[in-house]
């Protein structure tokens, strides 16, 4: 499902998106970033950074530029710690003074399923993670922050990443990489939980926002059916999984050739980390069992 039809905005260039927001995008086009990353600016005097994006020397100019006369930044704010949005915080945070608020560290968030799984090694994962992030302040779910004359709520949405926060302005919320137009999120684990991807993705739709502004792509302007879509996605991959190993035993590979048959040679390792989430959650909620200690390659079965 692609939804995001608003036109690549222009690189490094402040863009005002209503109640005192900004987007600067960052150049890091990618298969996996879309455009590039988006870094937001909210406030008119005491502003608030929120994920800086990638370390470019290039996009920290163009966030300085958006600090205008009178202007200057009180707070930085980190959604996750992927190599495409925290990175240039800190290089911010020295030329601005402001600190970093952030969930936690790269390994913060984890559930214990995940955190044994990243203790054992076997399992992969560790995609783009900035395992040097570490915030200056924690932020904490529900607590808000306040600044000058803005409020940002910040709303713990583990899934994409243990550490991930959306964060809600009035009836906007930021969601980072847990929700975003024009794709859906990679679930890669230990790093990414399938199970609490889904709990967050049913979170963010009882907050009732009337706008989604995602870390990559264009704002969704109907938050409610782009959930409904991301949820009966994940469902849709999970009954094709269920359907493969009714045939009988399979490893994440084996279901992926199968079930993502019709997909591009290069995306095939990103939809087997997705394969491999859904047969962890399906583990899980007692649906499967993996023969054999769970690694990458384990082949699982049916109950």
């Amino acid at each position: 499902m692609q939804t995001d039809q608003e036109k690549r905005p222009p690189v490094g260039i402040a863009q005002d998106l209503g109640s005192d927001l900004r987007r600067i995008l960052a150049p890091n086009p990618s298969p996996m970033t879309f455009w590039g990353t988006n870094t937001y600016v909210l406030g008119t005097r005491q502003l608030a950074v929120i994920d800086p994006g990638p370390d470019d020397t290039a996009h920290l100019q163009a966030i300085l530029r958006a600090i205008g006369p009178g202007q200057c930044v009180s707070h930085i704010l980190v959604t996750h710690a992927h190599l495409d949005h925290s990175p240039l915080a800190a290089r911010l945070s020295d030329e601005t003074g402001a600190p970093v608020f952030a969930y936690g560290d790269a390994r913060a968030g984890r559930s214990p399923v995940m955190q044994h799984l990243a203790d054992t090694g076997m399992i992969g994962g560790g995609e783009g993670v900035d395992t040097t992030f570490t915030p200056d302040q924690l932020l904490f779910d529900g607590e808000s922050v306040v600044g000058d004359g803005w409020q940002i709520t910040p709303h713990w949405t583990p899934g994409h990443f243990g550490n991930h926060l959306c964060f809600v302005i009035e009836d906007t919320i930021l969601t980072g990489d847990l929700v975003m137009g024009w794709a859906s999120s990679l679930v890669s684990p230990p790093d990414g939980d399938l199970t609490q991807f889904m709990a967050s993705c049913r979170r963010l739709k009882a907050l009732h926002a009337r706008r989604f502004l995602p870390g990559h792509g264009g704002p969704i302007e109907d938050p409610a059916a782009r959930l409904d879509w991301l949820i009966s996605h994940r469902l849709a991959r999970e009954a094709a999984i269920l359907e493969v190993l009714h045939a009988g035993p399979r490893s994440a590979s084996q279901v992926t050739a199968i079930v993502y048959a019709d997909t591009p040679a290069h995306l095939l390792p990103v939809a087997r980390r997705n394969v491999l989430a859904h047969l962890i959650d399906l583990t899980q909620k007692s649906r499967i069992i993996p023969l054999g200690e769970l690694h990458a390659d384990t082949a699982f079965a049916c109950l």
